[in-house]
């Protein structure tokens, strides 16, 4: 039996789950946490992978898609697609300040630096994700982090405590020909604008194609940072994630 025990402000060591199968640790997660469990998707590259993989196993599990209001016109026809498909139960949660209203107080966030990208994450990411696992109850969360997608994801572990929720990556330790072939296997899409080149897609004012002089990390935010915010700890006594 895999078993594991959380702190509260580092990663989970559990070397069961980490020899586990991707199969094996959402089975864990759904017995650890039962109808406290959620996952989350933001629609990008290889959604599909997780999205299907989870709900094969867990049909009725809160899907949290975060919609920012500046996602491409391709991620939205891409989560029509699968949500149809997969018959997901979707769970879309939206920052209380439309982008409009964003704009005029603050202008664009996104041409503003570091600072300003900060700000932006925190209002049409961070807030309603914690909206979401506030009002869901959620206890545990699945989420489809991957080691190989960027540095600072190289070193995570299975589980990890962030504040107050258990985070979980069935899919952490999976290159890229691992998710091709469970695509393929499975005839699942990638999204659209892969065959446009682009290898990470999120808002389109951060995201760009993969060029030959760039990383893929160089893809996001233009380069000045990769992660939106969702998937580290703030130390915000105030945020479940």
């Amino acid at each position: 039996m895999l078993t594991t025990k959380t702190t509260k402000s580092s990663p989970i060591k559990n070397p069961d789950l980490e020899n586990a199968s991707a199969h094996a640790r959402i089975k864990w997660a759904s017995d650890q946490f039962n109808e406290g469990l959620v996952m989350s998707t933001s629609f990008g590259v290889q959604s599909a992978v997780m999205l299907h993989l989870v709900t094969q196993k867990l049909p009725e599990i809160p899907v949290i898609f975060v919609d920012t209001g500046y996602l491409f016109p391709e991620t939205y026809e891409f989560a029509k697609e699968l949500s149809t498909r997969l018959n997901l139960n979707l769970k879309t949660y939206s920052s209380e300040i439309s982008p409009s209203e964003q704009e005029a107080q603050y202008g664009k966030l996104w041409e503003q630096g570091v600072a300003g990208l900060d700000q932006y994450n925190k209002i049409n990411k961070i807030e309603p994700m914690n909206r979401a696992i506030t009002e869901l109850k959620a206890s545990g969360w699945i989420s489809g982090l991957r080691r190989q997608q960027s540095e600072s994801r190289k070193d995570l572990e299975v589980v990890v405590q962030q504040n107050k929720i258990t985070k979980i990556y069935p899919i952490i330790d999976w290159d890229d020909q691992t998710i091709y072939q469970y695509l393929s296997e499975n005839n699942l899409p990638y999204h659209p604008l892969w065959e446009k080149g682009y290898v990470s897609v999120g808002d389109w004012h951060s995201s760009s194609p993969l060029k030959a002089d760039m990383t893929p990390e160089e893809t996001r935010f233009n380069g000045m940072k990769r992660e939106c915010g969702l998937h580290l700890s703030t130390g915000a006594h105030d945020y479940q994630i």
